[in-house]
C-alpha cells in the first residue's frame, strides 16, 4: 500500500510524491512519468533528502538529458546499460549532478 507523502511544499513544481516501502536497499526513485517515490522506512529528515535529490532527476527527465528502458539508462546521449551500472552510484554523470546540487 503507497501513502501520499504531505508534498506541499512541492506542489508549484506539480509532482506527485508517495512514500512506498522499496525495501532495504532503494532510498527513492524518480520516475519518467513524473512521480516519485520514497522509502517510506526513512526518517522524515532523510526524506525530504531524497524527495530533494529525486527532483534534480525529474528535472532531467523534463530536460530531455535523462531516460530509461528495462534494459538501459540514457543520459545526455550515451547509454548506459543497467546490468553494467551500480544504479545510484555517485559516480554515474547523472547521479553526480544530483549529489552536486542537493
Amino acid at each position: 500500500m503507497a501513502f501520499k507523502l504531505d508534498n506541499a511544499p512541492y506542489k508549484h513544481i506539480g509532482v506527485p510524491v508517495y512514500n512506498v516501502d522499496l525495501g532495504p536497499e532503494i532510498l527513492g526513485k524518480a520516475n519518467r512519468n513524473g512521480t516519485i517515490l520514497v522509502n517510506m522506512k526513512l526518517t522524515p529528515i532523510e526524506q525530504e533528502r531524497v524527495l530533494k535529490h529525486e527532483l534534480i532527476h525529474i528535472d532531467q527527465f523534463k530536460n530531455n538529458n535523462l531516460d530509461y528502458d528495462d534494459r538501459n539508462v540514457y543520459w545526455k546521449g550515451r547509454t548506459y546499460p543497467r546490468d553494467k551500472m551500480s544504479e545510484g552510484s555517485p559516480e554515474l554523470p547523472l547521479e553526480a549532478e544530483a549529489y552536486k546540487k542537493t
